[in-house]
């Protein structure tokens, strides 16, 4: 995948390991989203206010066919937590209601229950979710144990931040709706690295990024909601939108005119589609994972601890694909972090999750197998160290 390194605009002296954290967009797509801006300072009045709506169409279609739905299920949004904020601010909890989560969740998200919570007098479940992992089947009946009577929202990740593992949203989804319960997905990792078929997958509503794996510019993501439950979303941003225009539902008026506002990175977004159509994005992903699964046998044989999931049957991504954590021996991450990049310039992220040491890379496909060789070498030269002399870096 070494022929793929010049397509993008990333330093060459680092071994960029962290494209989960905030992506990287291939220099055509940032061309292209430059070309967008430039548009639009060259004729303000014609762009924002003659194209504006067709432009937007244009693009919510191209990423809706893609998604596998209707361009009416989805708008735009600058990151997924914004989309996730517009949902859970939206939502007619009562005081007493429950939303059950797990604790793999993405810290901030936690933090936008809580806050939720505090003001409707409801409560936010963290459902303790076992590491390892074993099946599909025991995490499904884990996170159910966390059901009451009073359980109105399933909240999770298609793909966790912290541990990166692929739950199965799917299969959840169906369940939660046979029980009566809304389903919100946070798929800040999902549409890139996964197939996304949102109508398959059953979900009520599902805010992904497009700037991580589907390498469009930065501020560009979506939020999509079931037909239904759209005229609950309440816009966080009042403004035009509650003009009638011809061919256009009030969930996208209210949700896509917000004043004035650059709107490149959304414009965009066909432009990273079209990326991975040139260039078989399917085989490079399955590549990538190849890479991620080098990694997940290695490193416990460095750290000499398990995985935090089972490995992947034959033709199935398991667990993980492009992206994977390890736990890590008692260590001070932040320093391991600094010497992984300052004397091996290897870029990855090292943190502490209920108490444990853990250490992610994101395979992308500007990355090689040497780019994984030379991390477990830093990794196995520093870690070996730091285990042997009291856990510290």
């Amino acid at each position: 995948m070494s022929h793929l390194r010049n397509l993008f605009l990333l330093r060459p002296e680092v071994i960029y390991l962290n494209h989960g954290s905030f992506g990287a967009c291939p220099r055509p797509v940032f061309e292209e989203y430059q070309r967008w801006q430039l548009e639009l300072e060259r004729q303000p009045l014609e762009f924002l206010g003659r194209r504006f709506a067709g432009l937007m169409k244009e693009a919510r279609g191209e990423l809706a066919a893609f998604l596998n739905t209707g361009s009416e299920n989805l708008v735009f949004a600058p990151n997924a937590t914004t989309g996730l904020n517009m949902v859970a601010r939206s939502l007619r909890l009562q005081p007493g209601d429950e939303i059950l989560s797990n604790d793999q969740e993405y810290g901030a998200m936690h933090r936008m229950w809580e806050f939720i919570c505090r003001r409707r007098g409801c409560r936010y479940i963290r459902q303790t979710i076992p590491l390892p992992v074993e099946s599909p089947g025991q995490f499904i009946e884990t996170l159910w144990k966390g059901v009451t009577r009073r359980t109105r929202v399933l909240f999770l990740s298609h793909i966790t931040s912290p541990t990166a593992l692929i739950f199965p949203v799917e299969e959840i989804a169906r369940r939660a709706r046979a029980e009566g319960m809304l389903t919100v997905i946070d798929g800040a990792h999902g549409p890139g690295q996964v197939e996304v078929d949102l109508e398959a997958l059953g979900a009520d509503f599902y805010a992904g990024n497009c700037h991580k794996w589907l390498m469009s510019p930065k501020g560009a993501a979506f939020l999509y909601v079931r037909p239904e439950f759209q005229e609950m979303i309440d816009p966080l941003v009042v403004s035009w939108g509650d003009k009638s225009l011809p061919g256009s539902s009030r969930f996208i008026q209210e949700h896509e005119f917000q004043g004035s506002r650059d709107v490149a990175a959304y414009l965009s977004v066909p432009a990273a589609i079209r990326f991975r159509r040139e260039h078989n994005w399917p085989e490079v992903q399955r590549r990538c994972h190849d890479l991620a699964l080098l990694a997940y046998r290695q490193v416990p044989r460095i750290t000499g601890l398990p995985p935090l999931a089972p490995p992947p049957d034959a033709g199935t991504p398991g667990w993980f694909y492009q992206m994977v954590a390890f736990p890590l021996p008692p260590c001070d991450g932040a320093a391991l972090q600094k010497r992984l990049y300052e004397e091996f310039r290897v870029e990855i992220p090292v943190f502490e999750h209920h108490g444990q040491s853990l250490a992610r890379i994101s395979v992308q496909g500007y990355n090689t197998r040497d780019d994984v060789e030379k991390f477990l070498e830093a990794l196995g030269r520093i870690g070996h160290s730091a285990w042997r002399i009291g856990h510290r870096v």
